[in-house]
């Protein structure tokens, strides 16, 4: 086992804080990604109330323990290594429900499964999220967006524990909201709940916009093999899958980590690909994006752990 002596006694504490169903030891973090790829964590967490994130918070501090939250990684590649210390996982706070002309979402809630509600409550605004995979969390966490719309197009607010463990109701200007970017991660906040502010719609309407956005997703991304989505940002005036398929990059790859034939701007598990695999190939694009038309290529995905 990974650590396990020398985190016995932060094991021990974390059952006195939430039941032992909640707390693994060296559990396999692939079987917590959409790329299939990433080694152990010493100690996976999924609490159940937001007293037990902030008491595992103030633990992880107190003990100077490594502590990192990990939502459903859509978007995240874990190395081989695995993570050291705590590992948190939001998955058991999954509640969606409407207030007002608002649908109110916690953290561990699929931004997709927000996005269906509203169309059920017949609210408008949050159609472009009904194919984006990650959590309502990594949504705010990275401003998300697809097919023109973005999460600070509607987010209100949001309910956060900061890194000391405290809880703060935040509105959306105060995350700093950009393309795919926002301040949570360098302010280190761990995300509860969010409220996004939508417009009475039609059923209809509202329904025929997601079916033509999910069509769109089906028929263009690669979506038969685990990946972490769109890997690279949209460098200013270019469109990165445009680079990556014009220097001829789609079916190369490394070990069992390819550039997908069917959207350049995917890289795919297509065959038991570890996570080393996986970053010589962003390596590998990024250097001949580079050399061929001198556009760096930045990532989107990040990437967490040890070798």
């Amino acid at each position: 086992m990974i650590q396990v002596v020398k985190y016995h006694h932060i094991y021990e504490q974390l059952l006195t804080i939430t039941a032992k169903e909640n707390v693994m030891v060296d559990e396999q973090l692939r079987n917590h990604t959409y790329t299939k790829l990433g080694g152990k964590a010493d100690l996976f967490v999924t609490p159940a109330s937001i007293e037990e994130v902030q008491q595992i918070v103030k633990l992880a501090n107190k003990e100077e323990v490594p502590f990192t939250l990990l939502g459903n990684g859509s978007n995240l590649i874990v190395r081989d290594g695995g993570i050291r210390g705590i590992v948190m996982s939001p998955k058991r706070f999954t509640t969606i429900k409407r207030e007002g002309d608002s649908i109110i979402a916690e953290s561990g809630a699929r931004i997709i499964d927000a996005s269906r509600k509203a169309l059920e409550e017949e609210l408008s605004g949050l159609e472009f999220a009904c194919g984006i995979p990650g959590t309502v969390g990594g949504a705010l966490y990275m401003n998300a967006g697809a097919y023109g719309g973005e999460v600070k197009d509607c987010l209100h607010y949001t309910v956060v524990v900061t890194k000391e463990g405290e809880l703060l109701t935040l509105k959306a200007e105060d995350l700093d909201l950009d393309y795919r970017t926002s301040n949570i991660p360098d302010k280190g906040y761990i995300v509860l709940e969010a409220r996004f502010d939508l417009k009475p719609g039609k059923y209809d309407e509202i329904k025929a916009i997601m079916d033509d956005l999910t069509y769109k997703r089906e028929s263009k991304q690669p979506l038969e093999y685990p990946s972490c989505g769109s890997v690279f940002k949209r460098p200013p005036g270019y469109f990165a899958g445009k680079l990556i398929q014009d220097s001829e990059l789609q079916g190369k790859g490394v070990g069992g980590a390819e550039v997908s034939t069917k959207h350049a701007g995917f890289i795919v598990n297509k065959d038991n690909a570890t996570a080393t695999d996986y970053i010589a190939v962003i390596e590998m694009v990024q250097k001949t994006v580079k050399d061929k038309f001198g556009v760096e290529l930045e990532r989107e995905v990040r990437i967490l752990g040890e070798d």
